[in-house]
């Protein structure tokens, strides 16, 4: 055994993007660990939806295994820790409502049609410190601008801190800089295989936390945590390789250099907008963000290298040729949004979809687009439970599941009175 360690922290990524786990001694780890099937039915309040498929509810809310390969084990932010993100299984199948196990599957939907995928992960996130009061606030950064470095943007050295906790991890960042309102971030990772890029994702999410907690502030991966500020986003770049390791978005013969299959791609991200919007945004807090005029990822459009798009394609071509996805946020589980996307551009291919033209309005106050994303989660839920094209392609079981949780979240959120309906209205009526 290697003596450098002597704990493992078995990871997995659940429905709603919270990472479950057990820390379990390097000398035991090979046996894998177990888990509660009821964490299907659970909400952020920790209150379970009855009968919630996968949870089995009816069968006593019996155990699943979280297996992996003593091999997959990789280095930690924490001393004499390892990490890995383990799949689960039951009876030896796994598990059919599991994030990780739909990312799989998409990934081996595209491997049946020739092609490997490759994706690259944009997350942007604002910094709070406590504000005295038992709440939290952002912190105070005078100095700060878009596209800022340094300590005139991150006073606490947040970002130097988890830079290196990235290099200890080996989790690839790629930049960082301040955003366009302050205090928010962007981390951008480095491309990777789709699996291993989503792991990535998933690991820098807790890492990040859990260094800004150490410092005593928190980082937020919400798309929409303060009224007066912009949303956060997570984009998704997908990029697709041919049988002979070619990049298959790119095609020179093109006058804009994107393939036929690049073009169907598109447009089956956009033929399923509004579905997807209900894996991809799916808290009540993401349609806040997702507005017209914000840059988010609202309208089912396309441009060349165009912000007010949900699909951007960057100005890269050749082997660095991608599609960029703007609708996500950081709260949607990353492996969950990229099996989403990857079906819907899959379906785009199968299906032989043409694409209409690309964006030339500005996004702001000019748009050529029609479509827009769901009003709220409810709406959301509904367009996804509609397609059933799409439904079909990412697991009916998943998608139930996650939908009955998200329903109750609407539910509960639809019946609560909240601080500003209370501030609006309490003086007159």
């Amino acid at each position: 055994m290697d003596q450098t360690y002597d704990r493992v922290r078995v990871l997995w990524p659940d429905h709603l993007g919270l990472a479950r786990g057990k820390y379990v001694p390097a000398s035991l780890a090979q046996r894998g660990v177990r888990h509660c099937t009821g964490l299907w039915a659970l909400g952020y309040d920790r209150e379970m939806t009855p009968e919630t498929p996968g949870s089995l509810w009816n069968e006593g809310l019996p155990d699943m295994d979280a297996i992996f390969e003593m091999s997959d084990l990789r280095p930690s932010w924490e001393s004499g820790t390892r990490v890995v993100v383990a799949d689960l299984v039951r009876h030896g199948e796994p598990v059919a409502v599991a994030p990780r196990a739909a990312l799989r599957r998409a990934i081996s939907a595209w491997s049946d049609l020739g092609y490997s995928v490759d994706c690259g992960l944009e997350f942007e996130a604002y910094i709070f410190e406590p504000d005295g009061n038992g709440g939290w606030r952002p912190i105070d950064t005078p100095g700060a601008f878009v596209y800022g470095t340094g300590s005139s943007v991150d006073p606490y050295g947040l970002v130097d801190d988890i830079w290196a906790a990235c290099e200890a991890a080996q989790i690839p960042l790629e930049s960082v800089n301040s955003e366009f309102d302050a205090p928010q971030f962007e981390f951008t990772l480095r491309y990777n295989e789709a699996l291993h890029a989503a792991d990535d994702g998933f690991l820098f999410k807790v890492l990040a936390r859990e260094v800004a907690q150490r410092k005593g502030l928190m980082l937020s991966f919400m798309g929409k945590p303060l009224n007066n500020r912009s949303g956060s986003g997570l984009h998704l770049n997908v990029s697709l390789r041919d049988a002979t390791d070619n990049n298959a978005i790119n095609d020179p013969n093109q006058s804009d250099g994107l393939s036929i299959l690049a073009r169907q791609c598109i447009a089956g991200m956009l033929e399923h907008h509004q579905a997807l919007a209900g894996l991809c945004a799916p808290t009540v807090n993401a349609y806040k963000r997702l507005r017209p005029g914000s840059l988010s990822g609202y309208w089912a459009n396309w441009g060349y290298d165009h912000r007010g798009a949900t699909v951007r394609v960057p100005p890269d071509r050749n082997e660095s040729a991608r599609l960029e996805h703007r609708l996500s946020d950081g709260a949607a589980p990353v492996h969950s949004a990229l099996a989403a996307l990857l079906h819907a551009a899959r379906l785009g291919v199968t299906n032989s979809l043409e694409l209409g033209p690309a964006e030339t309005g500005n996004g702001l106050n000019t748009i050529d687009a029609t479509t827009g994303a769901p009003d709220n989660l409810g709406a959301a839920l509904d367009a996804l439970v509609a397609d059933s094209e799409l439904v079909a392609a990412i697991g009916s079981e998943i998608v139930a599941q996650h939908v009955a949780v998200k329903r109750t979240e609407w539910q509960r959120f639809s019946e609560f009175t909240t601080d500003w309906e209370t501030r609006e209205y309490r003086s007159f009526l």
